[in-house]
């Protein structure tokens, strides 16, 4: 899978993961998924901000310094979505996977027929399903 591939199966993920705060009592995703969400927001400020502090305060020779952190910081999001597009295409792990393979048959039951892996589910393909049911309800 390329770099790009992976960008966009983890810019997939992060919008398929529903906001409930409920879900960090079950899964340690919920925490890297709000982190992702706080440095989609704050980092790119803070990228220009650490750029425009030399000029701030006038510290001639800090430049150089100033650009490497500017750029360390702004690459910061792209850095999240391929680790969140690594996460999504892994296997869920045994335990998680049987739990989401009755998630999808309870869905199934109550009437509604959905399209999900049930042969060797993905991190991606839990987000689906946890979305689905976050909008059931």
């Amino acid at each position: 899978m390329s770099v790009y591939q992976l960008i966009q199966l983890g810019r997939k993920y992060l919008q398929l993961w529903p906001q409930r705060a409920e879900l960090a009592n079950y899964f340690s995703e919920y925490n890297i998924i709000i982190f992702c969400r706080f440095v989609f927001r704050y980092f790119p400020a803070l990228a220009i901000f650490s750029l425009l502090l030399p000029l701030i305060f006038n510290i001639n020779n800090a430049y150089p310094q100033a650009f490497f952190y500017a750029l360390f910081i702004a690459s910061m999001p792209i850095q999240a979505l391929v680790m969140l597009g690594v996460k999504a295409d892994k296997f869920l792990p045994p335990s998680l996977a049987s739990w989401y393979k009755e998630g999808v048959a309870k869905v199934n039951e109550q009437g509604g027929e959905i399209k999900l892996s049930l042969h060797k589910p993905r991190y991606l393909d839990l987000a689906q399903l946890l979305n689905l049911s976050y909008q059931r309800i």
